[in-house]
């Protein structure tokens, strides 16, 4: 039979993933896809961390709001790829440094 994971658990693997976010955007200020992607990611660890304080208090309001949030999320993701799409069609390249050549 397995364990159930408790608050704890549920806690420390929010924090790895919003360190690990953390470092990934720290690390790699230029790729513009892998910044989103950090963002994505801790976005997912604060909603783990709502889930998971939502249903040790017996509360579903934490899981209500994750919904809002990944609704959010997902017209973030939307409008950041769609401004990838114009600098690499100005530019050529993804570069977050490039990003000041589409002023107009």
């Amino acid at each position: 039979m397995l364990p159930v994971p408790t608050l704890n658990s549920y806690l420390i693997v929010a924090a790895l993933l919003f360190t690990i976010s953390i470092i990934g955007i720290f690390l790699n200020r230029r790729n513009v896809i892998i910044l989103l992607m950090a963002i994505e990611l801790m976005l997912l660890a604060v909603n783990l961390n709502f889930i998971a304080f939502s249903s040790y208090l017996g509360d579903l309001s934490g899981q209500v709001f994750v919904f809002f949030i990944l609704t959010v999320a997902a017209a973030e993701s939307a409008i950041g790829l769609a401004i990838l799409v114009v600098l690499f069609r100005n530019v050529g390249s993804i570069d977050v440094n490039q990003i000041g050549k589409l002023k107009g």
